[in-house]
């Protein structure tokens, strides 16, 4: 998934809204010699159709990746390769039907639930609480599939807990019901170690694993993956075996060499200590400013955002564009809720992935800039 971009992040020089990375921050060296590698050594392969759920190279390494990272035993024929997610949960409703009710989480990505309208299924949204989507919200009304991010809610920060991770299980068991895990950014929670996936517990075959390298490597690459149960996956092949991969089969076996030679690993671990160092030492430096007792900082742990809750008479919007004029772009919590009325007020996201070093002084003072009326 990436999040939502406005108009207004043009006229900003520094934009703490956009999940999008520095040119920096990508290996352009090594994935230029592995693209060499790959065309001077492997000609007829590129040259011959990737089968539709990708080149079977690419998933035996994302499955030894998955295997390594998040503990999940899986096989290669599970996992399906497509250009991007949006794609992925195109295939995903003609597998499942236009005919099933699909709900997304409150707050969450605008996105994902025009997404699903947008392709003929009925789709709404449902509150979440402290521990992620409610059983008890869900048995309220009449729904076939949720898609959550139990690791790593956006933009909340929320971490589902085993304990409803098993209610959400129990829910999906009774009748033709799925779950959707959208384990997205998991790579980048910088604190404790990550709850094992939906996938990995569940034993009825109702958890569809999705997963992208836009935030790992860089959205432009449009790759991303889900990993179905067999038994939906012998029915995609069944049904939906006929469609073309999406993805050029270049930038597949590319890929697979970057995982398998161990670029990818070290990518991750260097791009870990690299937002790790950012975040700390912005958070020092807001915490550091003699107004500093205008703010409070939630979800610490929450990966590459946080949410920073303003002591303020300030609108929202008027907040948003004073910020704006002091060459920040920031979105606001409520911004990410459908119903607008349940957001708390005076709650920011603050995306850092695109943000520098010598960028942070700079934010941090147009922020408390903003704040004197």
């Amino acid at each position: 998934m990436s999040h939502e971009s406005t108009a207004q992040t043009s006229c900003a020089t520094i934009d703490l809204s956009s999940n999008n990375i520095l040119p920096e921050s990508f290996p352009f060296s090594i994935w230029t010699k592995l693209m060499r590698h790959t065309m001077s050594e492997n000609q007829a392969l590129l040259l011959t159709k990737s089968p539709t759920a990708g080149i079977y190279s690419l998933r035996c390494a994302i499955a030894e990746h998955l295997l390594r990272f998040r503990g999940m035993h899986i096989q290669p024929e599970q996992i399906i390769i497509g250009a991007g997610t949006e794609y992925l949960y195109e295939l995903i409703i003609k597998l499942i039907g236009r005919d099933k009710i699909y709900c997304v989480e409150d707050p969450g990505y605008h996105k994902l639930q025009r997404i699903y309208t947008d392709n003929g299924a009925c789709c709404f949204s449902l509150p979440i609480d402290q521990q992620g989507m409610s059983v008890t919200a869900l048995n309220a009304v009449r729904c076939d599939v949720i898609h959550i991010s139990p690791s790593h809610h956006f933009p909340t920060g929320i971490i589902t807990p085993v304990s409803r991770r098993y209610e959400l299980l129990g829910w999906a068991t009774s009748g033709q019901r799925y779950i959707i895990e959208d384990d997205y950014d998991t790579e980048f929670r910088l604190v404790g170690k990550p709850i094992p996936s939906l996938f990995s517990m569940d034993m009825s075959s109702k958890v569809i694993y999705m997963n992208t390298f836009s935030k790992s490597l860089t959205s432009t690459i449009r790759i991303s993956y889900m990993v179905l149960p067999m038994p939906l996956m012998e029915e995609f092949n069944r049904r939906l075996g006929y469609l073309s991969c999406t993805v050029s089969t270049f930038e597949q076996y590319t890929l697979a060499e970057f995982i398998n030679q161990g670029y990818f690993e070290r990518h991750i671990n260097r791009m870990r200590n690299n937002y790790k160092k950012l975040r700390q030492l912005l958070l020092k430096e807001l915490l550091a400013h003699p107004e500093h007792d205008k703010i409070q900082i939630l979800q610490q742990a929450s990966g590459l955002y946080f949410l920073l809750k303003i002591n303020t008479t300030l609108s929202d919007r008027d907040l948003r564009s004073r910020l704006q004029q002091n060459g920040v772009h920031l979105q606001s919590l409520q911004h990410y809720y459908q119903n607008r009325q349940a957001a708390p007020e005076h709650t920011f996201v603050v995306n850092y992935s695109s943000l520098t070093e010598k960028d942070i002084p700079k934010a941090v003072n147009a922020l408390f800039d903003s704040l004197t009326i």
